[in-house]
Formats: structure tokens, C-alpha cells, sequence
């Protein structure tokens, strides 16, 4: 299994968060089950590469890639990825590199080669169906929160679902926290009932205003979540949807949010 797949800082975060293995049988046992860690490895090999599942190399990874895609779905269905970056939102907190206080929001269009649940044809490209990846970060780039639709979903309606995604952030003394200060958009978000429930929220919504001329200022703050997506879609896998289960795309995407937060943990020793 290559070291670079799963490392150590990686598992160890991770290993707690698994739910725990099926007792083996001891009559008639049969195959032995397949390491948590070299089923990871598989994982991450498809993540990066964007291979499908049935041609991952087994024999230079870690496992069939059936077997890993089996596992991926059992740990999706017991909540690991959410926890996962749950977690390391909390250490970024701890060592002083989340700032909730301006966070910025975006959307972005993938191409899915299939059918499935949040997939539809976007008004710029109909017979071309596609999937959207919104993402909220917060100053620095780092993504609080991703949620997936289909491509004929608007930006907007994204706003709110974001703001709920950002999972509460321990690490300081005092209540966890949640809700950003601040929240900057491009004009796709310009709409006044969007405008108004950030507000009741006790967020500030710093949302460029449709037919003003370009220069607002506000791409000083929001360019960090342009950054993000490329970072987000440097994972081949994430660039075109080809399956249908929703849940394990989005699974993917939380897991390679973890990993850009893992990065920012390791640049900032």
C-alpha cells in the first residue's frame, strides 16, 4: 500500500471515527476481512485519480476496488465523513486558523455522465445534465461546508443550506462556534428574501448588487472560495460525476474537504 495514500496524520484522525468490524466467524470463516486502512487507500486512489472501481489496482494499492466501494457505503451510511471534518475544523480552530467572522459562498457545475438523484440540465447547456458543488469557506479558504445539487438548481438557493452545514467549532473557551458574521457572494445571490433571512439570523449578507458596474470590492474577500474549488477539483474524481448515489459523491467531496483542512494543519507548523 503506497504510504502516501493514507497518512499517518490522516489515520489517526480517522481510525476512531470507524464503526467497528464484524466479529469473524469461527466456524467456517472464509476470506479474511480486508484492512480499514487498506480499504481506505483504495478510496483515496479513486479520489485522486478518478479511475473507476473496478480497474483500481489491487495488487499495488490495497484491496478490489468492489471491496473498498462496499466499505466507502457502510462508513457513509454510519456518518464517518461529516465527524471526520468536524474534527478538524476543531483543531484548525484551536490553533487560531478558521476565522468565522467573513465567510464567502460559490457554486460550481460538474458534468454527470449518468442519472441519478440531483442531476438535472443547466439552463446554459441542457442536453449536457450536470451536478453543482456549493461551497461555503471562511477567510482563509477553508472549506466549512459543501453541499451537492443538480445543475439546473440556482446558486441562491444554496445560501441557506450552506449556512446550516457549517457544523458547530469547538476549540475555543466559550459555546462552539457556528454562525459567521459576515457572508460575501457574487450578484447570482442578489435577491432581497435571500438578503433578509441571513439578516434574522444575526448574519450580515455582503452580496453584490445586479447592474452596478464591476467594482464593488467585495473580490478581495470572496476570491478565497475560487481558490477552494480549485483545490476541491484537483481530486479527478470530483471533476465529473459518474454515478448515480448521490450520498457517496457527496461523501467524497466531505472527505476532500478533510483532506485541504489536513493540509492547512500541516502548512501551518
Amino acid at each position: 500500500m503506497p504510504a502516501d495514500l493514507v497518512p499517518d496524520d490522516l489515520w489517526e484522525r480517522l481510525a476512531p471515527l470507524l464503526p467497528p468490524a464484524p466479529e469473524q466467524r469461527r466456524r467456517h470463516p472464509g476470506r479474511l476481512r480486508v484492512p480499514d486502512r487498506a480499504a481506505l487507500a483504495d478510496v483515496m486512489y479513486v479520489l485522486r485519480t478518478g479511475v473507476a472501481w473496478r480497474d483500481v489496482p489491487a495488487e499495488t494499492v490495497g484491496c478490489s476496488g468492489v471491496t473498498a466501494w462496499r466499505r466507502l457505503r457502510d462508513w457513509t451510511a454510519a456518518g464517518v465523513w461529516p465527524r471526520l471534518h468536524a474534527v478538524l475544523l476543531h483543531e484548525l480552530r484551536r490553533a487560531g486558523l478558521v476565522d468565522l467572522d467573513d465567510c464567502a459562498v460559490d457554486g460550481s457545475r460538474v458534468r454527470a455522465l449518468g442519472r441519478g438523484d440531483r442531476v438535472g440540465p443547466p439552463p446554459v447547456d441542457r442536453p449536457r445534465p450536470g451536478s453543482k458543488h456549493h461551497l461555503i469557506v471562511d477567510c482563509h479558504g477553508t472549506p466549512l461546508g459543501v453541499t451537492l445539487t443538480g445543475g439546473n438548481r440556482h446558486d441562491v438557493t444554496q445560501l441557506l443550506p450552506l449556512l446550516d452545514a457549517v457544523p458547530p467549532i469547538r476549540g475555543l473557551r466559550g459555546r462552539p462556534g457556528r454562525k459567521p458574521r459576515r457572508v460575501y457572494a457574487d450578484r447570482g445571490y442578489d435577491f432581497d428574501k435571500y438578503r433578509r433571512q441571513p439578516w434574522k439570523s444575526g448574519i450580515k449578507p455582503m452580496i453584490a448588487r445586479r447592474g452596478v458596474a464591476h467594482g464593488s470590492g467585495l473580490g478581495k474577500v470572496r476570491w478565497v472560495v475560487e481558490r477552494a474549488f480549485a483545490w476541491l477539483h484537483q481530486f479527478k474524481r470530483l471533476r465529473i460525476r459518474y454515478k448515480r448515489r448521490a450520498d457517496l459523491h457527496q461523501r467524497l467531496l466531505e472527505l476532500a474537504c478533510s483532506l485541504i483542512c489536513i493540509r492547512r494543519l500541516r502548512t501551518s507548523f
